[in-house]
């Protein structure tokens, strides 16, 4: 095992998991263990360090996917010029940072999230990985890998109906077919956002707020501005927006905050949500 250890001043593990960007983690001793692909890492906070431990051949891996490398005080600096909503919601979520997921797997997650809830969501990709994925092993406990797209596609619909899809399901059988058919999800990274976010609109099923999910956590397009119920509420209620159409939301805020755009709905995401929780 390796440990990857880095300051914490930008980078707070339950915060950062817990924004609505990953579904494949769970509570773990003093901290938490997150899965990517085929990959696990446990991950906390500890005095003024964020501690990453996997195995010593996924250093690289994790590293790239917690985002270790980008200074994110300029984005927090940013955040705290624009006042109002907006820095109050960066100093609440300082720590958050935007993990480089995997194109092909955010596409299908974000496909089984829509009008769904965690729980829910969590224990349907649990179904798809123990039934299709590759069993492996971490900390000395077994899970499975998310599942390559040839062995989604071997399934007929009602597998997927039983797994809980519900509607859901033949946008995923149809999307496994599709790739298992040739379409590259990767060969995506190339185009331009808008081209990019119309590639991921074409998917069967796909709308737009999983499109700019998709853009956003699985490609990394910080452009992104994905608006669901709480940003909307943020966009009303604190900006005293005035624009009716969740498409229409997402396009000015995206326009007006550019690069820093993806960075900021994430801190007024988790900031609303978690304040209206209390």
């Amino acid at each position: 095992m390796n440990k990857i250890v880095i300051n914490s001043e930008y980078f707070n593990v339950k915060d950062t998991l817990s924004c609505g960007q990953i579904f494949r983690f769970f509570p773990y001793k003093k901290g938490y263990v997150v899965t990517s692909l085929d990959k696990r890492a446990y991950a906390y906070n500890e005095g003024e360090n964020a501690v990453i431990e996997c195995e010593d051949g996924d250093t690289e891996y994790f590293e790239n996917f917690f985002d270790l490398k980008k200074d994110y005080s300029g984005i927090y600096l940013a955040a705290k010029k624009e006042g109002g909503i907006i820095a109050e919601s960066a100093k609440y979520g300082k720590g958050i940072r935007i993990l480089k997921q995997n194109a092909e797997e955010t596409l299908y997650s974000f496909i089984v999230s829509q009008n769904n809830n965690i729980p829910r969501i969590k224990g349907i990709i649990e179904k798809l990985c123990a039934a299709c994925g590759e069993e492996k092993t971490f900390l000395g406990e077994k899970f499975y890998s998310f599942p390559k797209s040839i062995r989604l596609a071997e399934k007929d619909i009602s597998f997927f109906c039983e797994t809980g899809l519900g509607y859901r399901a033949p946008y995923i059988k149809k999307l496994a077919e599709n790739i298992k058919n040739g379409e590259n999800v990767e060969e995506w990274k190339n185009l331009p956002t808008t081209e990019l976010k119309n590639k991921v609109l074409s998917v069967y099923g796909v709308g737009e707020k999983v499109a700019d999910c998709v853009t956003l956590f699985g490609f990394n397009r910080s452009d992104s501005f994905p608006v669901d119920v709480w940003i909307e509420k943020v966009y009303r209620e604190d900006m005293r927006g005035e624009i009716k159409d969740r498409k229409k939301i997402s396009r000015y805020l995206s326009e007006r905050y550019g690069a820093n755009a993806g960075y900021f709905q994430q801190y007024l995401f988790y900031y609303k949500r978690e304040r209206e929780k209390v």
